[in-house]
């Protein structure tokens, strides 16, 4: 059913003819301001009858903001600069639902956006513009003490700011910043700005910060969890002040603007010590900066710490402690894959080895390893690094990354001549990485001499402690069984929000892996230069628990969603499986058909029974 608008509504009702609402949507043309408060301003309509019909279109109560004096913990909630820019005041704070009285109470991106910055339930209520305003004016302070006011009243303290450089320039600012926290000075309200959100980030453990440029302010983003969400806006007035200090804090080049840069610094936050990548971009409003956070302490986990499996753990013990070989770590950025490896150098790393890592940059530092920085402006390139690194009889070289054929040429030689080698990969899964080897211009026989294993991964959202549970809905069973859940859960958890989680429905994530050991079949089909079919057949063989499959134990477990799930991953890089007795389709874990019955050997049927096209299998 069509929704009915304003207009139409008073017009049914008799409040207004329609020569009026004609001449009133003509004259709103070109104007900043709502229907009704148009008709309300020409006395068409009188404002009972208005707040009636917009309450039917809406479905959203009225709230008198000239009487609204609400507590000065409630009005902190929302900062002065986000009350103006969405026309919202808080008028209530219940539990964890906040009453916050809008002049757009049906805009979803406003009401998303004060979800994640209070961290509560919002309950709209609608006021008009002008109410809103006389409110704001009201019980806000002036604007021109919101940019230094606000900021200054956020707990700076623990926060320490350190220099990775050597230039007198960049020691003074550091100085000079740290000064004005400890002072609280008011003189320059971009210190503050810049505190504050590198303090907040740490808070919620954001992985990146986002300062991105637009026509009339300059949003800050935070990536929580792989997910990118709008943490607050700051003036246009002090955009620049704000880019200016972090490149000094930086080392960089303040008067260069036309082009990219890029630094470093860190920031100790009572015990944590964080280091701050930071890179640059002009855009057409200005210059867009992501700063990357990493904390010092991630390198120090354990595979059970990363949440691998343990057998799966199990092998890369035995993996990592091998004499010689090549182990490959894939995914997409911002899966986790270094940290893996760190994890791996942490494990192994003794007095006795002398381990060389070459990264871009690098992003920890663990006592009692060689690190070496790529500068491919010095002509420090990973190719050439590497076969330096070689030279220093080394006995594990980590590879940040595996980019081109010179640097894989030379990987794959070290790994065959008494060198274990640990690099990453950016593909799918573990064998595409097979393919991609294959693709660069790797020989297939040096693939399947070199490469001993291959650990594929992701990153899923973790279901927070406030999701709640119900009895699963027809579709959701179908759903997970059409994805390859042979048992589907008595339960349907289902993400609910909160303080901890910024009202997201979920804290935290976990990895799903799929490690691929090589044996001689593997070997075999790499050096004949087979593609992702004939080795995905060879792996299940082998023992392989592709990671949908370890995606939908979670799933089944209560500690992730399958929304979550097919966000991540795709389900259909795995073979799926036609049932010769009933025709169906099923996924390739089945080994009994669910709608007959029949039993089937997947796995020991030969290539020729499958359709590469559809990367099915019919069974027979």
């Amino acid at each position: 059913m069509k929704k009915k608008r304003l207009g139409e509504v008073l017009y049914e009702r008799g409040q207004i003819s329609a020569a009026d609402l004609k001449k009133a949507l003509l004259d709103q043309q070109g104007r900043v301001i709502h229907l009704g408060e148009l008709l309300l301003e020409r006395k068409v309509v009188t404002k009972p009858e208005l707040l009636a019909a917009i309450s039917e279109v809406s479905g959203v109560p009225y709230q008198d903001c000239s009487t609204i004096d609400p507590p000065a913990d409630v009005l902190r909630i929302i900062p002065p600069a986000v009350a103006r820019r969405h026309l919202c005041v808080p008028v209530q704070l219940d539990g964890k639902s906040l009453i916050v009285a809008m002049a757009k109470p049906q805009n979803v991106q406003i009401l998303d956006e004060l979800r994640f910055k209070t961290g509560l339930k919002i309950v709209p209520r609608f006021s008009f513009q002008e109410e809103i305003g006389a409110a704001i004016e009201r019980l806000y302070p002036a604007p021109g003490e919101v940019a230094e006011t606000v900021q200054v009243a956020d707990d700076m303290t623990g926060m320490e700011f350190i220099s990775s450089s050597s230039q007198q320039r960049t020691i003074e600012a550091m100085r000079e910043m740290q000064q004005e926290l400890q002072q609280k000075s008011r003189s320059t309200p971009a210190v503050h700005v810049v505190a504050q959100i590198i303090r907040a980030a740490a808070a919620k453990f954001a992985s990146d910060i986002h300062i991105e440029p637009q026509v009339g302010e300059t949003s800050v983003r935070f990536r929580v969890d792989g997910i990118l969400r709008e943490f607050q806006r700051i003036p246009r007035a002090i955009q620049h002040q704000v880019v200016s200090r972090l490149k000094i804090l930086s080392d960089m080049d303040i008067a260069e603007r036309r082009n990219p840069q890029d630094g470093r610094f860190m920031v100790k936050i009572n015990s944590r010590r964080i280091d701050l990548r930071v890179s640059t971009l002009p855009t057409q409003y200005g210059e867009k900066v992501v700063l990357r956070l990493l904390e010092s302490n991630a390198p120090a986990q354990d595979f059970a710490g990363l949440g691998i499996p343990k057998e799966m753990a199990e092998a890369l013990h035995e993996i990592i402690r091998l004499p010689q070989g090549m182990l490959l770590v894939t995914g997409p950025t911002g899966s986790g894959k270094s940290t893996t490896l760190y994890a791996a150098l942490q494990l192994i790393r003794n007095p006795s080895i002398n381990i060389i890592t070459v990264e871009d940059p690098i992003e920890y530092t663990l006592p009692g390893l060689n690190q070496v920085q790529v500068n491919t402006k010095a002509g420090l390139t990973f190719a050439s690094t590497l076969r330096s690194v070689l030279r220093q009889d080394p006995d594990v070289v980590m590879l940040g990354e595996i980019r081109d054929l010179e640097t894989a040429e030379i990987a794959i030689k070290a790994a065959q001549t008494g060198h274990l080698v640990l690099s990453t990969l950016h593909t799918n899964d573990s064998i595409s990485a097979v393919t991609r080897l294959l693709d660069i211009g790797i020989p297939g026989f040096q693939v399947g001499a070199a490469v001993t294993a291959i650990l594929g991964q992701r990153l899923l959202r973790r279901l927070c402690k406030c999701h709640y549970s119900s009895p699963p809905t027809p579709e959701f069973i179908n759903s997970v069984m059409a994805a390859g859940m042979m048992e589907p859960p008595v339960t349907q958890n289902i993400p609910n929000g909160c303080d901890a989680c910024d009202s997201t429905g979920y804290h935290g994530r976990l990895g799903i892996y799929e490690l691929l050991r090589f044996n001689d079949a593997i070997r075999q089909a790499a050096r004949s230069g087979n593609r992702n079919d004939e080795m995905r057949t060879l792996a299940r063989h082998n023992g392989i628990k592709f990671m949908q499959e370890y995606a939908l134990d979670l799933v089944h477990a209560g500690s992730t969603t399958l929304e979550e799930v097919r966000r991540v991953v795709s389900f259909s890089q795995a073979s799926s499986v036609i049932c010769a007795a009933c025709g169906r389709d099923l996924a390739a874990s089945f080994v009994f058909c669910p709608y007959c019955g029949t039993k089937h050997d997947v796995w020991g049927l030969n290539a020729s029974a499958r359709t590469d096209t559809t990367k099915e299998v019919v069974l027979e």
